[in-house]
């Protein structure tokens, strides 16, 4: 556990009246559904003959969003689909594939458990689809703590732009300087700075906690989900607040 260079530590001596709003990112953060979006991408290139898609050709879309991703493979694959149909298949695979099985990483729930004692008002703020965000809170018992959701479906611009975590914070009646972002990839925490929010990072593959948009973050886990706690984190966010 770290801080970057650049970035400084919450100070202890900065008070407020009430617990900070904490912003989840859901995929790869809260829930391990990266191999679900994997399959479900490689089933969807399969429909459309494109064969030998592989978890490193994944990797690249970590933290963006599906309608983003889909676009990219379209136009490299020159796939004539319209988008709104691929973005419907992937969808319909990927819940198909939640609904068996979606992993919540230990430490995170205990986290979220620990700030829903505390009082910390809570939301979820994602580029997945809002029936995918659902179906994996509910499959995972997480849905009665997590109860105010955003997809970047329903914004205009996803990550790394901040209008996702921006219309998380209007939900929650907050200030986006009191609100703290957890995410685990470099487009999400580009967007919490984006946002003016502070950032706690657990990148989901360690060798990108050198890349250049984890630097704005306050508190920085670069070991990733094996390095994080949830008793360093709510520590390190007591401090802060």
């Amino acid at each position: 556990m770290s801080t970057p260079a650049g970035a400084s530590p919450a100070p202890a001596c900065r008070l407020a009246s009430s617990p900070a709003p904490v912003l989840f990112d859901l995929d790869g953060t809260l829930v391990d559904s990266e191999p679900n979006y994997y399959e479900a991408g490689r089933r969807v290139l399969a429909e459309h003959g494109v064969t030998g898609f592989t978890w490193e050709h994944h990797t690249r879309f970590i933290g963006i969003g599906t309608r983003e991703t889909l676009e990219v493979l379209k136009r490299e694959h020159g796939i004539d689909t319209p988008l709104d149909e691929l973005l419907a298949r992937m969808n319909r695979h990927y819940l198909e594939l939640a609904q068996a099985h979606t992993e919540v990483f230990p430490e995170m729930r205990a986290f979220v458990e620990l700030l829903h004692a505390a009082g910390h008002p809570l939301a979820v703020a994602s580029g997945s689809s809002r029936p995918a965000i659902e179906a994996v809170l509910t499959g995972t018992g997480l849905e009665a703590r997590l109860t105010v959701l955003v997809s970047a479906e329903e914004v205009g611009r996803g990550k790394p732009e901040p209008d996702v975590f921006l219309e998380a914070a209007r939900r929650l009646g907050a200030a986006p300087d009191r609100c703290v972002v957890l995410e685990d990839a470099p487009p999400g925490a580009e967007a919490a700075r984006r946002a003016g929010m502070r950032c706690i990072a657990i990148p989901y593959a360690p060798e990108a906690a050198t890349d250049p948009a984890f630097r704005s973050a306050g508190l920085l886990f670069a070991g990733g989900r094996g390095e994080f706690t949830a008793q360093a984190a709510y520590r390190w966010l007591s401090a802060g607040v």
